[in-house]
């Protein structure tokens, strides 16, 4: 009914598995105390948060992370940006992801972007992929492309010129000469 088990056993000391005789017969190559060598690869790092009490004036630029909770006036450049409850962007924001929980005054380029209830947008979205949650005030157009970062670097577009409203009468257009003439 009852065997005995083999964990008790005495077996040999010597390592028998084939890896662990070359570690067993080698020094080892693992480093000490908590130092990393630059070739194994890297966690991915913590975003950047510039805090509620923080005003930034100019532009930021990064190929990481960044939660923004204060004031940032100009463009922003990401990876994945972040505007929480409590922020404002004045200035065009470019990032792969856009998650807006504040205010943001300005164009908006990303892969995917999504506004939340507490968004405050005012300024076109150019987007792959677009989520606006019930509740989110948003003022502007809405335009998809597939690579929606791809014009970021272009001259912004001018708005059409419209004829001026003093009561002066439109510019005509040329007339074309009579049929049959």
């Amino acid at each position: 009914m009852f065997s005995k088990s083999k964990i008790h056993e005495p077996g040999p000391k010597a390592a028998t598995d084939p890896e662990k005789k070359s570690e067993a017969g080698m020094p080892s190559s693992k480093p000490l105390g908590d130092f990393v060598p630059s070739s194994a690869p890297r966690a991915k790092p913590a975003a950047s948060v510039l805090s509620a009490d923080l005003t930034v004036s100019g532009n930021i630029k990064t190929t990481g992370d960044v939660q923004v909770e204060g004031i940032v006036e100009g463009d922003i450049r990401a990876h994945l940006l972040t505007v929480g409850e409590s922020a404002t962007i004045k200035g065009e924001i470019v990032a792969d992801d856009v998650v807006v929980h504040g205010r943001v005054v300005g164009r908006v380029r990303g892969l995917k972007v999504r506004l939340t209830s507490t968004a405050r947008v005012e300024g076109d979205i150019i987007h792959k992929t677009i989520a606006i949650e019930s509740g989110a005030h948003f003022e502007g157009s809405v335009q998809r492309q597939d690579d929606p970062l791809q014009g970021a670097n272009a001259p912004k577009l001018m708005a059409p010129e419209t004829p001026p409203a003093t009561g002066a009468p439109a510019p005509k257009a040329p007339a074309s000469p009579p049929a049959g003439k």
